[in-house]
C-alpha cells in the first residue's frame, strides 16, 4: 500500500467531511436547477447561518473539554433583547451596546462556568438550567418586539463591505482582493506549518496530499470569491467577522498553552491534573468564552432581524452542537477542530437553504438534519474503530 493511500485511510474522517460538503452542494445545485449557487443566495447563506458558525466555534471548545452547553440559544435571545433595549429605549450608541453585550455574555459564561468548574455540577444540568433562566428573562425583558434599531447596527448582518475600488467586468474588486489575500494567507501559513513540523520530524502528510489539499482549498476559496464578487453587495460584513474568528481561534487552539490545555483536559482529565494543569480554570474559561461567543451570536441575530425578539435563538444550541459533531468533534471529548465545526455549520446551512429553495416542509427539514447528525456521529465512531484495529 502506498504512503498516500495509507495516509488517506488514516485520515478518512478529516477528508470525508470536505467531500460530504462538496457532495451536498452538488446535489442541491442539481435539485434546485442551479439556484443554490446564485451569487445573492451564496451571500444570504453566509448571512443567515453566521450565528451557527459563531456558536459552533465555541461549542467545539466546550465539547473538546468533555462538556456540553444547552443554554446558548436562550443566551442569544436574552443578550439580543438587552442590546436592542439599550439602543432603542436607553439611546446607547450601537457600538457601546455591542461592547456591553459581549461583557454581559462573559458574565453569563462566568456564572455557568463557576457551577461547572468549581462546584462540580455537570454542565448538562447547569446549562439546562441556564436555558430556562435566560429564556425566561428574555421573555420578561422583551415583552414585545423591540424594533427601530440604528442602521449601522443592522448592517453588521445585512450589510456588505463598501466597494471603494469599483468593478472589473462586473466583479467587485474589494471582494476579489479579500479572496486573494485569503488564498495567499492560507498557502503561506500551511507551508510555514509544514516547514516547522519538518524541523522536528513531525511531518506525516505526504507531499502529494499536501499539494493536493492546497490546490483544492485555493480553488474553493477562489470560486467562492468569484461568486460573491458578482452578488449585489459583494463581501458580507459578517463574513469578515467570521473569518477573523476562524483565524483567531485556530491559532488559540493550535498554538497557545491554553489551547493545548483544553485538548489535554478533554483527552485525559486525570493525566492533565497529574501534569499540573489547572483543570478547573480551563473549564471555567471555556464557558466564559462560550458566553462571549453566544453574546456575539445574539448581536448578529438581532442585527439580522433588525429587532430584539424574545423567541430568538430557539434551537440554536442544537444547530451548534450538530455542526460541531458533523465537523468531526469527538463525542467523548479531546478531539475537534475549528475548521471542522465551520464545515459542519456550512453543511447545516446548505441543507437549510437547499431544502427551503425546494419548498420542503419544515418538519421534514428537521427530520433530514437529524438523520445527517446521526450518520455523522456513527461514521465518526466507525472510523475510530477501524483506526483502532
Amino acid at each position: 500500500m502506498s504512503t498516500l493511500t495509507q495516509y488517506m485511510s488514516r485520515n478518512v474522517r478529516q477528508y470525508g467531511i470536505w467531500l460530504a460538503l462538496l457532495a451536498i452542494i452538488i446535489l442541491f445545485q442539481i435539485l434546485t436547477d442551479g439556484l443554490l449557487l446564485r451569487p445573492n443566495n451564496v451571500a444570504s447563506l453566509v448571512q443567515q447561518n453566521a450565528y451557527v458558525m459563531i456558536l459552533a466555534i465555541g461549542m467545539v471548545m466546550v465539547i473538546v473539554a468533555r462538556h456540553i452547553d444547552l443554554s446558548v440559544g436562550s443566551v442569544v435571545a436574552f443578550v439580543g433583547g438587552v442590546t436592542a433595549i439599550m439602543m432603542n429605549s436607553w439611546e446607547v450608541h450601537w457600538l457601546l451596546a455591542v461592547v456591553v453585550a459581549l461583557l454581559l455574555g462573559a458574565v453569563i459564561g462566568a456564572w455557568q462556568g463557576f457551577w461547572v468548574a468549581y462546584v462540580g455540577i455537570p454542565a448538562f444540568i447547569v446549562t439546562l438550567g441556564g436555558m430556562l433562566i435566560f429564556r425566561g428573562l428574555a421573555i420578561v425583558l422583551v415583552g414585545t418586539t423591540v424594533a427601530g434599531l440604528p442602521r449601522p447596527f443592522n448592517a453588521i448582518s445585512n450589510g456588505s463591505v463598501p466597494n471603494v475600488l469599483g468593478f472589473v467586468a462586473n466583479l467587485d474588486v474589494v471582494t476579489l482582493l479579500i479572496g486573494a489575500l485569503a488564498i495567499v494567507g492560507l498557502v503561506l501559513s500551511q507551508i510555514r506549518n509544514r516547514v516547522a513540523a519538518g524541523k522536528h520530524d513531525l511531518v506525516s502528510e505526504p507531499r502529494s496530499a499536501f499539494i493536493g489539499k492546497l490546490v483544492l482549498f485555493t480553488a474553493a476559496i477562489g470560486y467562492g470569491t468569484w461568486i460573491l464578487s458578482r452578488s449585489a453587495g459583494g463581501t458580507p460584513i459578517v463574513l469578515i467577522i467570521i473569518g477573523v474568528l476562524i483565524i483567531g481561534y485556530t491559532f488559540l487552539m493550535n498554538r497557545t498553552v491554553f489551547g493545548r490545555h483544553v485538548y489535554a483536559v478533554g483527552g485525559n482529565l486525570h493525566a492533565a491534573r497529574l501534569t499540573g494543569i489547572n483543570t478547573k480554570r480551563v473549564d471555567f474559561m471555556v464557558f466564559v468564552n462560550m458566553g462571549v461567543l453566544a453574546a456575539l451570536a445574539g448581536v448578529v441575530t438581532t442585527s439580522r432581524a433588525g429587532a430584539g425578539v424574545a423567541s430568538a435563538g430557539e434551537m440554536f444550541e442544537l444547530d451548534a452542537i450538530a455542526a460541531a459533531f458533523i465537523g468531526g468533534t469527538a463525542v467523548s471529548g479531546g478531539i475537534g477542530k475549528v475548521s471542522g465545526a465551520i464545515i459542519g455549520a456550512l453543511i447545516m446551512g446548505v441543507l437549510n437553504m437547499g431544502l427551503s429553495i425546494m419548498a420542503v416542509d419544515p418538519a421534514w427539514q428537521q427530520t433530514i438534519k437529524g438523520l445527517v447528525l446521526l450518520l455523522a456521529v456513527a461514521f465518526d465512531l466507525l472510523s475510530k474503530r477501524r483506526t483502532g484495529r
